[in-house]
């Protein structure tokens, strides 16, 4: 038996997020239906991280276990040829014993799109929140990298995450940078790890921020509180994107 590591790139809009689910189009679903074909056997395959339904990845890693001997480059290919369009395989190859997509993973980046302009091309529409209102970009800058270092992400976690309030829930934020470009703005955040619907609720904060219903001292004190309540409202899935694991 090896095991084997794959790169893939997705168009997350008209699947049901990550994870397997019965009778709904998944990403993992599709990755498990091809393989497991190739295999003539049940193949489980492991992500790097579970994103929502409507998230899209450059870069999503995910590792299983094969008795096939088709070399790497082959089931690339051969895959590609079985998956839906909107999920390619960039690459393949034999990972070291002990390998683990996600356990193995030692930081993921993730990069959100805001489009500021009135009209959003078509083109951009399945891939960007469009937030034609006023905001002060100043205030949102300065916010973004107050979430850095060791954090405590309770009040950023999903409303149903189901963590046990009692217990912090420590990630460690590298960089958290807005980067505007005309009227595409992208928030990239690198983190040793994230809770679900966390990055969309840093956004939905500095959207927040931006619209002075929040300063930007107050990411702290919104950390501390450990609280969801706190927090901004949770941004639409179409603008996230999960762009590079890191092992």
């Amino acid at each position: 038996m090896r095991t084997l590591k794959i790169t893939l790139a997705y168009d997350g809009t008209d699947f049901h997020g990550w994870q397997a689910q019965p009778s709904l189009p998944t990403i993992q679903g599709e990755l498990q239906r091809v393989l497991s074909e190739l295999e003539g056997a049940p193949v489980t395959v492991i992500g790097a991280g579970r994103t929502d339904a409507g998230v899209h990845a450059m870069a999503q890693v995910a590792s299983f276990a094969l008795n096939n001997p088709i070399p790497a480059v082959n089931l690339r290919r051969a895959m590609n040829r079985l998956l839906p369009a909107a999920i390619r395989v960039l690459e393949a190859a034999d990972a070291p014993e002990g390998f683990h997509a996600r356990f193995s993973a030692r930081s993921k980046l993730y990069e959100y799109r805001l489009w500021r302009g009135e009209i959003c091309p078509p083109t951009l529409h399945r891939y960007v929140w469009r937030h034609p209102y006023p905001l002060d970009l100043a205030a949102m800058i300065e916010a973004a990298p107050m979430l850095e270092g060791a954090v405590d992400c309770r009040s950023l976690a999903a409303a149903d995450e189901g963590v046990d309030s009692a217990q912090p829930q420590i990630r460690t934020i590298f960089s958290s940078r807005l980067e505007p470009d005309g009227d595409l703005w992208r928030y990239r955040v690198r983190g040793s790890g994230f809770l679900r619907h966390m990055v969309r609720n840093i956004v939905g904060t500095l959207v927040e921020t931006g619209q002075g219903r929040r300063a930007p001292s107050g990411i702290a004190p919104m950390l501390a509180a450990a609280d969801r309540a706190q927090c901004g409202a949770t941004a639409p899935a179409r603008g996230l994107f999960l762009v590079e694991v890191g092992y």
